[in-house]
């Protein structure tokens, strides 16, 4: 029997001069982005996931935190793996880590040699989402549902969803949708074609707002929204690998 290693703890591997900031999705920690930092820290990179605050503790603490606050998280990542000696700054983001990841790229582009959105929200397919601001005050919490087995042994997820911050989330998405045409670094936009969260009409959202004249959209057939965690995760990773591999050598 594999033992699968969880932990909501923020891990950092130090390695080569290309630095990668990994950053979790809504209601989850660094442990669903564990398998892919070993994967990228083995072929040589620097790799650092940082927790979003309200993040790894309770849903509590969760329900307590703004957006602005789990932007200004990525930020403080983004110095910390900078200071840390890589030439190379590499943005990657599952779900609405993805949109954190564009909009660090849209405040920091002139350090940022490529972004990769995996799975990130736009559009959502629960339509309830839209309706958070009034029925949070009546039912503060939503429960959650269990995802397959072969996933949830990576994930260290809340029992349940405060709607409120469904509504800091939402206005995140607003936030990055009016500004995405200000992204010009090479880009790599992942979505999961059978996606039971994000509507994957999202994906194509973002690849056509950005101004990026380097810009990739692969779907993956086989994978629901946690990817880096799902079937074709080894596919993945070295999808990723090879786009960094690729934009980095072309800017030397």
């Amino acid at each position: 029997m594999q033992l699968i290693k969880r932990s909501p703890d923020p891990f950092f591997y130090s390695a080569g001069k290309t630095g990668i900031l990994l950053i979790h999705g809504f209601t989850g920690t660094p442990s669903e982005l564990r398998p892919m930092g070993d994967y990228l820290h083995k072929q040589g990179f620097t790799v650092f996931a940082p927790l979003l605050p309200g993040h790894g503790t309770s849903p509590e603490d969760l329900q307590m935190t703004r957006w602005q606050d789990w932007v200004q998280s990525v930020e403080n990542a983004f110095e910390e793996l900078k200071q840390s000696g890589v030439e190379r700054l590499y943005l990657v983001g599952l779900s609405m880590g993805g949109i954190l990841a564009l909009i660090q790229t849209i405040q920091q582009q002139s350090l940022i040699s490529g972004v990769v959105s995996m799975c990130a929200p736009i559009k959502v397919k629960d339509f309830r989402a839209n309706f958070v601001r009034l029925i949070h005050w009546f039912k503060p919490f939503s429960l959650r549902g269990e995802k397959h087995p072969d996933i949830e042994q990576h994930l260290i997820p809340y029992d349940r969803t405060p709607l409120k911050s469904v509504g800091e989330l939402n206005r995140l998405i607003r936030f990055v949708r009016r500004n995405l045409n200000q992204i010009k670094v090479p880009a790599l936009i992942i979505q999961s074609r059978h996606d039971e969260t994000v509507n994957p009409s999202s994906a194509t959202i973002i690849y056509n707002s950005i101004s990026s004249q380097d810009k990739t959209l692969t779907w993956y057939e086989n994978s629901s929204h946690i990817i880096t965690v799902d079937r074709e995760r080894k596919k993945l990773f070295q999808e990723v690998e090879q786009f960094i591999l690729r934009t980095s050598s072309e800017r030397e």
